[in-house]
């Protein structure tokens, strides 16, 4: 074969395989309001940096007329590329070849790229949108599943992992993205499901349509199967870059920082203002934000806003357990992961959905060597029959279990009530935490005054002359003596009482001192964490 006839026989092939399923299927996926394999890939990635591999790779079964229908790539095109000039893994399933379902050679690319990724020490990326396991494919379809569930488990911990639903995601195809350390979702093309609508009506006579049954406001909400939720396909595909930038590319590397350069002053006496007077001056509105009743609700995401670098927060999983916030953020440029209580949702307190989230998250910030700062105002592990049976006490232990085992950076502010085993589980001095502040105000206890006079002086209360009168003699005693910061601090529970305006300061502070903190869990295979 001579030179030209070599060279254009490539550059056809190279064009069959670009085009998927055909000009009029890649139609059919924008009329379907949903953008082709690679089109997703163009976007996510930064321009010209993609390197496409095993792009020939195509299935070798002839059953069922799968050769008349087979296509160069078999319905996945995987390879590399960068992201903020950072080299990323990505495969990016193609509806438009046999409904991007799963066979032997899809799912070999797909393992042969997780491989990569793990030498390489860099994020993977998948991007899902099939029909599932290729039926006609039979046992090698499932075959190459579990040999993808192994590869996400082994890299669970070494490298980020993070999955898009950008389109049908059903069977066991729901479990790559499930191992994965986050699950981004688009609205009105996400579906995410075991068993669809004609196999729960079969099963038992339920009538539920495939948005009811796995739509991305039911896993953003309900579920909590996922963690970001947008309502277009390049807002998500913006997310993910944006999500990336808070990473390292492996447990062994570096976190990205970005230098924050205060603004021009407005003035020559601001000049001779030391940074520690730039630090508290953004945290002069805390005490406006937190109000000193502990029964009157606020929102800590302006508590977050105010303390950490201005709009540098990403949520994790915001619609779910809104009890607890947690997600990134920057204090000076460093990346945060922050777990707060939620004052304007069920006051804050903790119930089994909320451990669960908060307990994965404070896991994922010590894989990657995330510090944690925990912001804390608890009253209580949600009471109730419905959450005792719904395991709070399993749920509630992987907090501890997490908070625990980490042995990042571990820095807790109690802004105002913590209370009970809620206060240990928020990352108390004695769970591990490295350092502990207080506002003036905070209340550290077993519980709150009235809860506990009714216990502790039931008995003074009830032979008083005057009960009421006692009661509230009992409730000032008790404040008195055991809710404010001091108790604890002259215990050695709290490290600093502060003013909320040096909240900034100390926290950066505390993480500028804990940079080189080492610590060692004991010599052992893994924990058994509740789950």
């Amino acid at each position: 074969m001579e030179w030209k006839e070599a060279i254009d026989n490539l550059e056809a092939r190279r064009e069959k395989a670009r085009l998927g399923g055909g000009l009029e299927r890649l139609e059919k996926q924008h009329q379907s309001g949903k953008l082709t394999a690679r089109e997703r890939l163009e976007k996510l990635l930064d321009p010209g940096t993609f390197v496409e591999t095993d792009n020939f790779v195509e299935s070798r079964i002839n059953d069922f007329d799968l050769d008349k229908r087979r296509v160069l790539g078999d319905g996945v095109i995987t390879g590399y590329g960068e992201i903020a000039g950072r080299l990323v893994f990505v495969y990016s399933e193609d509806f438009t070849v046999i409904g991007g379902t799963l066979g032997e050679y899809h799912s070999m690319k797909i393992c042969r790229l997780q491989d990569m990724a793990m030498a390489a020490k860099a994020p993977i990326i998948c991007i899902n949108d099939s029909g599932g396991a290729r039926i006609e494919e039979g046992i090698a379809s499932l075959s190459g599943y579990s040999g993808m569930f192994l590869r996400h488990t082994l890299a669970s911990g070494v490298i980020p992992q993070i999955a898009l639903i950008l389109g049908p995601c059903s069977g066991g195809a729901c479990y790559a993205p499930a191992i994965c350390d986050f699950i981004f979702m688009v609205r009105g093309i996400s579906k995410m499901f075991i068993t669809g609508p004609n196999v729960v009506k079969t099963v038992i006579g339920e009538e539920v349509s495939v948005e009811e049954l796995g739509g991305a406001e039911i896993h953003a909400q309900k579920s909590g199967v996922s963690h970001f939720t947008y309502d277009s396909e390049y807002e998500c595909l913006m997310g993910v870059r944006q999500l990336l930038s808070y990473l390292p590319q492996s447990y062994t590397s570096t976190l990205p920082t970005v230098t924050n350069k205060p603004s021009i002053m407005n003035s020559v006496s601001n000049l001779f203002r030391s940074s520690k007077d730039w630090e508290n001056d953004r945290c002069n509105n805390l005490t406006k934000i937190v109000p000193d009743n502990p029964k009157k609700a606020y929102d800590v995401l302006e508590v977050i806003d105010t303390i950490f670098d201005a709009g540098a927060f990403m949520e994790v999983q915001k619609g779910f357990a809104k009890n607890v916030v947690v997600g990134f953020s920057r204090l000076g440029g460093e990346v945060v992961g922050i777990v707060a209580n939620q004052a304007n949702c069920m006051a804050g307190s903790l119930d089994y959905n909320a451990s669960d989230k908060a307990s994965r998250f404070i896991r994922f910030c010590d894989c990657f060597n995330i510090p944690l700062v925990t912001l804390v105002d608890v009253p209580a592990f949600l009471p109730g029959t419905n959450q005792e049976h719904s395991g709070i006490i399993r749920h509630g232990a992987k907090m501890l279990f997490a908070y625990s085992e980490a042995t990042v950076p571990k820095i807790s502010l109690i802004m105002r009530k913590a209370y009970g085993g809620a206060y240990i589980a928020m990352n108390s001095k004695n769970m591990g935490a490295d350092y502990v502040y207080a506002w003036p105000i905070a209340e550290i206890a077993v519980m709150g005054a009235e809860g506990a006079v009714n216990i502790a002086f039931k008995k003074k209360i009830k032979e008083a002359e005057d009960p009421q009168a006692m009661r509230a003699q009992c409730i000032a005693e008790y404040e008195a003596r055991f809710l404010n910061p001091y108790e604890a601090a002259a215990k050695g529970f709290v490290t600093e009482v502060i003013k909320p305006s040096e909240s900034r300061q100390k926290l950066r502070s505390a993480l500028a001192a804990l940079k080189t903190k080492e610590a060692e869990l004991p010599r052992k295979k893994h924990g058994n964490i509740p789950l």
